[in-house]
């Protein structure tokens, strides 16, 4: 039997594909500075984004005495610099190669496997660093992996697939060891539920019914984030990123056309204690 998240994977490829999304090598390499083509503007957002995620969270992480404790070649124990990192919802894999080849060991876990611009496409990087890093074809909300066995796990523009946001985010906490980091990027934040639902109302109205088949959250409010994470002891901070004068003016857009309130990407972290 074809189940609505078989439905939704299908579809969503082949709504990539038509959108123009396929991955070839050359754009694999440059992702997030993609400078040329129809999605360069997009990338131009979410490089302010990833820019921001390796500020405030890889660079203290990295800085601290013993983020990640093992044994050499030698079998002296010591502090490794290197972080462990999984993306969960990782499409492409282009953040891990990014941070694979910047020395730490980052895992790409993705439901979709296709070529198009799921785990598939990642084979690419293979050319491209001394060690492939690992791919998992996995549900986030069940994650098949040991508890605390990463300093950070990432959400890079996928948290808003989750159809159950505590379950996802207790699943995140429970693979990310003490001291380290759950981050969200590039997913739509709104300050005002209302604007969310009128988002939603607008993509149902225009995408094909298998893409709204799944009952994805489709976006997080301030309050959405804090009451999925009751009960969890996380606590979400914001860090607003400068971006592109002209994402910057698209609320004063909104307000002279009429238009509903756009969302807001921004990086969101919490500290597992």
């Amino acid at each position: 039997m074809t189940t609505a998240a078989t439905r939704f994977r299908q579809a969503y490829a082949e709504h990539r594909e038509a959108e123009g999304r396929r991955a070839d090598p050359e754009t694999l390499a440059a992702l997030p500075y993609l400078e040329h083509g129809p999605f360069a503007r997009e990338w131009a957002v979410r490089a302010r984004t990833y820019e921001a995620f390796l500020r405030h969270v890889i660079a203290p992480l990295a800085r601290s005495p013993s983020p990640v404790w093992e044994r050499g070649t030698g079998g002296e124990v010591r502090a490794a610099r290197s972080l462990k990192v999984l993306d969960a919802g990782a499409g492409t894999g282009w953040l891990c190669y990014r941070l694979n080849a910047a020395g730490h060991r980052a895992t790409a876990l993705d439901w979709r496997w296709d070529r198009i611009d799921g785990l598939g496409a990642a084979a690419a990087y293979g050319t491209l660093l001394e060690r492939m890093f690992g791919r998992v074809a996995a549900s986030f909300d069940s994650l098949p992996l040991p508890d605390q066995s990463f300093d950070i796990v990432v959400f890079d523009a996928a948290i808003h697939y989750a159809e159950d946001l505590a379950r996802v985010l207790a699943e995140a906490k429970r693979v990310t060891g003490a001291g380290g980091q759950i981050a969200i990027l590039d997913s739509p934040f709104y300050r005002r539920r209302e604007d969310g639902e009128r988002m939603v109302a607008d993509k149902r109205r225009t995408l094909a019914s298998a893409l709204m088949e799944l009952n994805s959250i489709e976006y997080l409010t301030r309050e959405r984030l804090a009451g999925a994470s009751t009960g969890l002891g996380l606590a979400w901070r914001r860090h607003r990123v400068r971006y592109p004068l002209w994402y910057e003016l698209r609320p004063f857009v909104a307000a002279i056309t009429g238009r509903r309130r756009p969302s807001r990407f921004d990086l969101w972290t919490a500290a597992r204690s």
